[in-house]
Formats: structure tokens, sequence, C-alpha cells
């Protein structure tokens, strides 16, 4: 990796992102972390170490997008792993909270790609987050569950816009030790009881495969589920 070159990781200040850039940054790379709140962001980075910096804006809000990330560069690996979670519903369908995580998705990960373009080093490669929803919905899931079939629908476009970078999308199952899931022991337990591995997937986990996708000069166009076999279909 040039030691020009950066990491950017948008949605870094808790759980899978922060994993993923400290991960990086112990393999003596650099890393540039992305959250809403500046503040909340330098503090992340700080806590991973001199090789993190910190920039903040909202996917959801794409036009910050470029102003924010005017002073980043070059950047090797971005792995865009920021996600809202959403209860919708077509009988009580919040059309302001869809329209949210549709535009942070969708058009906030484009952007981002968008905006950095220029910037992004020959050996490139992207991550982007996605989800099972896709697969298995559920009351509730309406938005979720077709925005992270859109994820697929535009890494398609963007293994073809941005040849010969590579980009590849990892799908987590429930992460047992996650911010999110790990106060819902419920859920855990029954998920636990279906996984055919027997334990659950861990943040280790998903860093694991998210590396390997941005380390494997053969994963393009990737769609890789990560859960244990849950969902193996």
């Amino acid at each position: 990796m040039s030691d020009a070159a950066t990491n950017l990781i948008v949605g870094a200040t808790q759980g899978i992102g922060l994993e993923i850039a400290r991960r990086i940054v112990a393999n003596g790379d650099p890393v540039t972390i992305t959250g809403r709140d500046l503040e909340k962001t330098r503090a992340a980075a700080a806590g991973i170490g001199p090789l993190a910096s910190a920039v903040a804006f909202d996917l959801a809000e794409p036009h910050s997008i470029g102003p924010a990330l005017a002073s980043v560069g070059p950047v090797r690996w971005v792995i865009q792993a920021a996600i809202e979670r959403d209860q919708n519903t077509v009988a009580a369908f919040d059309a302001d909270r869809a329209i949210r995580l549709a535009t942070l998705k969708l058009v906030g990960y484009t952007q981002v790609l968008h905006v950095l373009r220029e910037r992004l080093t020959p050996d490139a490669a992207i991550v982007l987050f996605g989800g099972q929803a896709k697969d298995t919905p559920y009351p509730g899931s309406t938005t979720v569950s077709t925005v992270n079939g859109g994820v697929e629908g535009l890494t398609r476009s963007l293994v073809h816009e941005l040849k010969p970078i590579r980009v590849n999308v990892v799908h987590p199952g429930i992460v047992g030790d996650s911010p999110y899931w790990e106060t819902r022991q419920g859920a855990l337990e029954a998920t636990l009881a279906r996984t055919p591995t027997g334990r659950l997937t861990t943040m280790a986990d998903i860093v694991d495969a998210t590396l390997f996708l941005l380390t494997n000069p053969a994963m393009n166009g990737v769609y890789l589920k990560v859960d244990g076999g849950l969902h193996a279909n």
C-alpha cells in the first residue's frame, strides 16, 4: 500500500466500521473514518491511534459529502459500512424515514464514489454493506429489504463504471457481539439455534470478510453473505 494513500471507512465511530478501522491500523496502514458528528468521530479516531483521521458528514445529505471529503486523498480502499435500521410497513408507511434510508445507501454511497473517483489509486477496491433483509424480509423490513436489494443493483453498475477498480458487497447476518445485537438475547438465542455452524457471526468475522474482498484480486461483483450458513441457498 502506498504510504500516501489512506483508506476511507464510512460509518466507523462504533460497531463493525470501527473494528475494520482498528484492524487496518493494526496492520500499519492509515485510515480516514467518518461519522455524522465531528467531535464523536474525532474521539473515535483518537482512540484508534495516530494513523487515524476523522471527517464528518451525513450520507443522507449527499450535497454535504463533497465539501467534507475535499481534503481526503489519494484513497486505496473505500469501505461503506454506514447503515441505519428502519421499521417501516406498508400499513404504517413513514415516507420521510424511507426517503432517508434510500438516500443514505443508494444516493449517499454513490456520491462518495463520485466525489472520490479521481482520487482512487490504480489498485483501489471498494466494499459496500448491504444486509440480509434483502433475502429474508420480515414485518417492518419494507424499506430495508428494498434498499439492500438496491445495493446489489448499484454494485453491478459500479463494477462496469469503475473498472478495473473492484467493487463488492458484504451482507452481514445477525452479528452476536455488535453493539446493536448484543443486548437482544432472545433474537441471538433463536439465531444460534438455527445456524448450521453452531456459533453466532462475530464482528471479527465481518472484518475478515471485508478484508478478503478488498485484498483478493479475483473478487469483483461478489455479494458475500456472512451468517454461518443460516440463509444458505
